[in-house]
């Protein structure tokens, strides 16, 4: 801390009386309620004249009810007597209490403020505030909370103008507290008045360069906000959303789908210039039809400008779900970590916090399909960066508009020329003419005349042939253009290799871009033959190839997919047959067991979006009994990663289709109706969820008999529901009868049979009677373990359940430690970012402060607990092994 910074704020407006510190030249951090309705506030240095000062940030006065960490404010000094504070630039840091160590349980802080109670000669003088943060108390509501030593409280009372519920750290309000000699908060709060221990509250930082446009604000300063975290030992190098820089160029651009590029100088000039004026927000896009060039104009302008920003990141933008799978992958490429380091959930929330405290970055959100989709991201963006859309959607953007139009004739000619390397000027401007200028259709037959041979006379003659040849020569309507050319050079294909005809038919029900080519390898009886076929179409201009995927322009798959009787390479049998071949190869390359195979995401992250874009493509009233698995195991997927409205649309999709190909009653349809509760259950549409089990279990005694193994996991499913509805005796007795259910049947050691006895052992905790569930998990936890492993997630779900019914039953030292065991377990098996580590990390955070004041000291020493202490929360429920059960168990 350097106390020539500190500074005194005057409202004149409310006559309130404030702290400030100065974190850049002529630039002041302070508590926002201090300046809340100033016109001109005041500034003040020690020993110093006043300044003029006007507000910079926020743009917007926050909500304090309901955000208190919002509370914080940046002010310019604008008044000539101000003299730049010279001295070592400011350093910021993030508390990470929860790295401290049960010897050493707090951190050292001190602020220094101006409290009005502190007043030598008339005027106001500063106090030290010096204090500490506990590792178990210290960040509560988004504030830290500091303990005042006892001895720097102010020496003076108030005066009778400051009585009426204020204390005599009134006035201290935005002083900027440190700890380790970096700034990590903004006093906001004096809670003497409520708490005898004399505590005061701070906005962290790390909230503060979480909130829209500061981190702009002090970068255009000269001051960059990454905060290191604060740990016990000081500065540490955890990689936070705060600490990642990256060099300037970063990007993750894909190839130029053609490399000739003409006609498009002018608007090229435009968007640059659009993009690069001021510096507040810009959203830019770029519409017109499909084909028409949208994308590839993006490109070229990411390409020329990359060094301009520090991350150039292009997003496919035709789903919610494909704009999350760009932003997660933006994490894992600045986190340097694998494909499954995180829940997607989890790190599409890191991104976003990278985004917003790291200025000077591009998002290009490729092919939008809603506006919604992408406002939802550019909203949490405002004040930083740039983003650039293209879609063919007119109307809904809240962006500048550049609409693109086909080319101008001059510009088809050259295109044209320069593909083709002929001089038969006027044949080449018939050609265009006859494609409508469209630049997909040109390039895609000047690819095919370059690589024929064929004359642009000879082209034109097989456009003749084509049906409906006068109505199709203009871009009015793209698809019916491209379908043209799309012909002509399927044919040609076709009498090359067949094969690679049947690969781009197939690759058409796949997501555009990203397509592995080893989704394809069983297609063929040697990989080389798939590289040959991928280079043949590459030649021809229908897809562009990387070293492991390939791309297809997406009008083009769209013609690939729509039927044409006068077409052969369209016919519906040919594109029935396509789609059924893409969704046979998509099932056999996803991995088994979405939900708890974490080994198996990485591949997961890589299909998605190609799984996705084939349950789009394909209507339901055509689902099959494989789309209809890929239904169920996506599902699966996006619920483990914290999807579940997703999830749950798939799921019910995927009960419509078993209706519909087996009726009411048969097995595939009850599984798939005991799955949709499930997820209306982790919807928390407890009401919906009882209702669909209690269905399901009718209908199974019916059909399958009391004997039956999902007959008795509906009962097991059943009970979660009545558990989660607050109905544990009904739940405990439909537990019973299942367990003696899955002895009969499956006997006594078999890994089902376990679970419901661990089940049932969790019902009796939450009956009120933790011994018996204690009792219960003591017996089956170590044959549970045996049988399934140590590290699957029912078995750590049980030992989560043993911790806390210890705990509830007196055992503290017992249940404390098993209970962290856990965390640590699910922190290695499902690593640190999946959802159920973090709310593993929540909920021992949570037993150490409880446990605090129960008397349990860290070392084994506790104290009785006090009547009703509940140090963690319920047990859970586990899931099946045959099939989906209740989610109320989240591993």
């Amino acid at each position: 801390m350097d106390v020539r910074r500190v500074v005194e704020i005057w409202n004149p407006a409310t006559n309130r009386a404030g702290t400030g510190y100065v974190v850049a030249d002529a630039l002041v951090l302070t508590a926002f309620h201090n300046v809340a309705g100033a016109g001109d506030p005041e500034v003040r240095p020690l020993g110093g004249s006043w300044a003029s000062a006007e507000l910079l940030w926020p743009e917007r006065p926050p909500d304090l009810d309901h955000e208190p960490q919002a509370d914080a404010a940046l002010l310019r000094i604008t008044g000539d007597a101000w003299a730049s504070v010279v001295g070592e630039p400011v350093r910021w840091g993030r508390l990470d209490v929860s790295a401290l160590s049960a010897t050493e349980s707090r951190l050292p802080c001190r602020a220094v403020g101006f409290p009005r109670s502190e007043v030598r000669g008339k005027a106001r003088d500063t106090k030290e505030i010096s204090g500490h943060v506990e590792n178990l108390t210290g960040l509560k509501s988004g504030l830290i909370t500091v303990y005042v030593d006892e001895v720097a409280a102010p020496s003076h009372p108030l005066g009778p103008s400051d009585r009426g519920g204020a204390s005599r750290w009134s006035g201290a309000s935005g002083a900027a507290l440190f700890s380790r000699n970096h700034l990590v908060g903004v006093v906001v709060e004096d809670r003497a008045r409520d708490y005898p221990a004399n505590q005061l509250r701070a906005v962290p930082v790390a909230s503060l360069v979480a909130r829209p446009g500061f981190a702009m604000v002090m970068k255009a300063a000269g001051a960059e906000v990454m905060p290191a975290d604060i740990t016990a030992t000081g500065a540490a190098t955890r990689t936070t959303a705060y600490d990642v820089d990256v060099p300037a160029g970063l990007n993750n651009l894909p190839e130029v789908p053609s490399a000739t590029f003409v006609g498009r100088g002018r608007v090229l000039a435009e968007l640059a210039e659009a993009l690069s004026t001021g510096s507040r927000t810009i959203t830019q896009a770029i519409q017109g039809l499909g084909g028409i060039g949208k994308t590839t104009l993006a490109l070229h302008y990411a390409r020329l400008h990359a060094s301009s920003y520090t991350v150039v990141w292009w997003l496919r933008a035709d789903s919610p779900e494909l704009i999350a799978a760009g932003l997660a992958a933006l994490t894992r490429r600045l986190r340097g970590g694998s494909p499954g380091d995180l829940a997607t959930e989890e790190a599409v929330d890191w991104a976003m916090g990278w985004l917003q405290t790291h200025p000077g970055w591009l998002l290009i959100f490729d092919n939008a399909e809603r506006p919604k989709d992408v406002h939802d991201v550019t909203g949490q963006l405002a004040g930083v960066g740039r983003h650039l859309i293209t879609t063919r959607l007119r109307g809904g953007w809240t962006a500048q508009s550049l609409a693109l139009d086909v080319l101008e004739p001059d510009a088809s000619l050259e295109l044209l020329t320069g593909l083709t390397r002929t001089s038969a000027v006027d044949h080449v401007r018939a050609l265009a003419d006859d494609l409508g200028h469209l630049p997909l259709a040109l390039e895609q037959a000047g690819a095919y005349i370059a690589r024929t041979g064929l004359s642009i006379a000879e082209y034109r003659e097989l456009l003749v042939r084509r049906p409906g040849d006068m109505t199709d020569r203009t871009a009015g309507d793209a698809s019916r253009t491209v379908a043209r050319v799309w012909r002509i050079t399927l044919d040609a294909l076709y009498e090359i290799d067949p094969r690679s005809v049947a690969l781009l038919r197939i690759a058409a029900w796949y997501a555009s871009t990203d397509i592995p080519r080893s989704l394809f390898v069983r297609l063929f009886d040697d990989l080389l033959d798939l590289v040959e076929c991928l280079a043949l179409l590459a030649d021809y201009h229908m897809i562009s190839p990387t070293s492991e995927t390939f791309s297809v322009h997406r009008l083009v798959q769209t013609v690939s997919r729509t039927p044409s009787p006068d077409d052969p390479h369209r016919s519906t049998g040919g594109v029935e047959s396509a789609r059924h071949v893409a969704t046979a190869l998509l099932w056999r390359a996803l991995p088994a067991d979405a939900r708890g195979n974490t080994a198996g995401w990485p591949v997961w992250d890589e299909l998605l979006p190609h799984a996705e874009a084939l349950l789009a493509a394909t209507a339901p009233v055509h689902d099959t009994k494989t789309i209809d698995l890929i239904l169920t195991t996506t599902a699966q997927y996006l619920n483990a990663q914290g999807q579940s409205r997703p999830a749950n649309a798939y799921f019910a999709r995927s009960l419509e289709a078993t209706v519909r190909l087996w009726g009411d009653d048969h097995p595939e349809t009850l599984r798939a109706r005991n799955n949709l509760a499930g997820s209306y259950l982790m919807l928390e549409d407890t009401g919906r969820a009882i209702s669909l089990h209690e269905r399901t279990l009718d209908d199974r005694l019916r059909v399958l008999g009391e004997n039956d193994v999902n007959t008795l996991a509906s009962m097991d499913n059943l009970a979660a529901a009545y558990v989660r509805a607050g109905d544990a005796p009904r739940a405990l007795l439909l537990l019973e009868r299942a367990h003696a259910g899955l002895v009969r049947v499956a006997g006594e050691h078999a890994s089902d049979t376990l679970k419901t006895q661990a089940n049932i052992a969790a019902v009796h905790h939450e009956a009120g009677a933790p011994e018996r569930s204690v009792e219960l998990l003591e017996r089956v936890l170590p044959r549970y373990e045996e049988a399934l492993g140590a590290d699957h997630p029912d078995v750590l779900t049980a030992r989560r359940n043993l911790a806390v019914s210890y705990l509830h039953d007196g055992r503290l030292v017992r249940g404390a430690a098993l209970l962290e065991k856990w965390v640590a377990d699910v922190v290695r098996v499902m690593g640190d970012g999946h959802p159920r580590a973090v709310d593993a990390c929540e909920e021992l955070q949570t037993l150490h402060e409880v446990l605090k004041e129960s008397g349990y000291d860290g070392r084994g020493r506790t104290a009785e607990p006090g009547p009703g202490v509940s140090p963690a929360g319920p047990p859970e429920a586990q899931a099946p092994s045959r099939e989906r059960r209740a989610p109320s168990s989240l591993l």
